[in-house]
């Protein structure tokens, strides 16, 4: 397999699946953010799974809401969300429309406009840190509520795409629980990485908290 990375947009089709076949096939690809600074490329190494109403993690789990209403399709489009009363983050909805699942990005190699990224991200002590976890993640690839319903499936100009990149083989994917997701949702192995990769977000577990901030817990 070449190591150049594909340059081919990724079709609705890849997104019109279950939940847990897109989150670790999305390990690899190229996100593309195009802003009017500049375009931003981010190689996808962490991501989570979230499937909706038999899922008690998901933002889904208990039916449709204003907030939560783009997960329910159509397939290829982003779901942002901010939390924390802080971060902002990004989610690409996948499955069949009208049920709701979604993949949460959680951490990237960025490629291409990494100044942009660099002057977004202030406390990144190296590059790797710029888009480790999904909070930096959102906050390096300036993501805002704005962005909420954006069909990544509409073209190259469109603020957010999805290209083919250079997907590992199975065996460099890691799988384990989703970081800072409690109750039943606490076991699913949902969360999927590029084993070994420097810019995957350490692991935490939940734990019961008053108000605080913490840019791994998330959840979509």
């Amino acid at each position: 397999m070449s190591d150049t990375p594909s340059r081919t947009r990724l079709p609705r089709a890849f997104f019109d699946r279950p939940v847990l076949d897109v989150a670790p096939d999305l390990l690899g690809r190229t996100l593309v953010r195009n802003t009017p600074e500049g375009r931003i490329e981010l190689r996808l190494t962490e991501v989570e799974a979230y499937a909706g109403a038999i899922d008690p993690g998901s933002h889904a789990f208990r039916g449709r809401t204003a907030r939560n209403a783009v997960m329910f399709g159509p397939p290829g489009h982003a779901y942002v969300y901010f939390t924390y009363g802080m971060w902002h983050c990004l989610n690409l909805v996948c499955g069949p429309e009208g049920q709701a699942s979604g993949v949460l990005l959680r951490a990237g190699e960025v490629l291409t406009g990494a100044e942009q990224a660099r002057a977004r991200r202030r406390s990144a002590r190296h590059d790797r840190e710029l888009a480790k976890g999904p909070a930096r993640l959102a906050t390096a690839l300036d993501i805002a509520l704005s962005l909420n319903g954006t069909d990544t499936c509409a073209g190259s100009t469109a603020p957010l795409t999805l290209l083919t990149g250079t997907p590992p083989t199975p065996e460099a994917i890691s799988s384990g629980p989703r970081t800072g997701v409690g109750g039943d949702g606490a076991p699913h192995p949902w969360r999927f990485w590029i084993t070994d990769d420097p810019t995957v977000s350490p692991y935490r577990p939940h734990t019961p908290r008053k108000r605080r901030l913490d840019s791994g817990r998330p959840t979509a």
